[in-house]
């Protein structure tokens, strides 16, 4: 946690936005010129999760964004829930102290089309880093699921 800290330090809000905005600039004016489909999906992992409930906070009137995969998202707010027009796929486990599943829930009862997969015993970075063959298991499912997700929401 201590080098978390020290790296979470100098990641400026505001900079951070920023740098989310050009790139769904730079999609939206280049790539989706030239792509076979017009939607956008975007995907989180930890501190990234709790960027793209922001993020997808800030696209609602724009609609950039057709879907949305946050998996473990820290320090998301809540309260951003109801502004998100995307559907959200939430992945996470029911020990991980970064992503509390209260959080998660409200967001699944707020975000429009959002869904929770709550994994039960199963902590922070389970899914891009399984620590045994019940988490690498759950790792395999939630990958599954969120290439579903974006299937559904993007190409079908």
């Amino acid at each position: 946690m201590d080098g978390f800290q020290a790296w979470l330090a100098e990641q400026a809000p505001e900079r951070v936005a920023g740098d989310i905005d050009t790139c769904r600039k730079w999609l939206v004016d280049d790539f989706l010129a030239a792509a076979p489909s017009k939607k956008l999906g975007v995907v989180g992992f930890c501190y990234g999760g709790g960027r793209l409930v922001e993020t997808l906070a800030r696209d609602a009137d724009a609609a950039c964004f057709s879907a949305g995969v946050c998996f473990y998202g820290s320090r998301m707010d809540a309260s951003l829930g109801a502004q998100i027009a995307a559907p959200v796929l939430f992945v996470c486990g029911d020990g991980d102290p970064l992503c509390p599943v209260e959080t998660v829930r409200e967001l699944e009862r707020s975000a429009r089309g959002a869904k929770a997969a709550v994994y039960a015993g199963r902590g922070h970075g389970f899914a891009h880093r399984p620590e045994s063959l019940e988490d690498d298991g759950d790792a395999e499912e939630a990958f599954a699921m969120m290439k579903s997700w974006l299937h559904d929401h993007l190409l079908a």
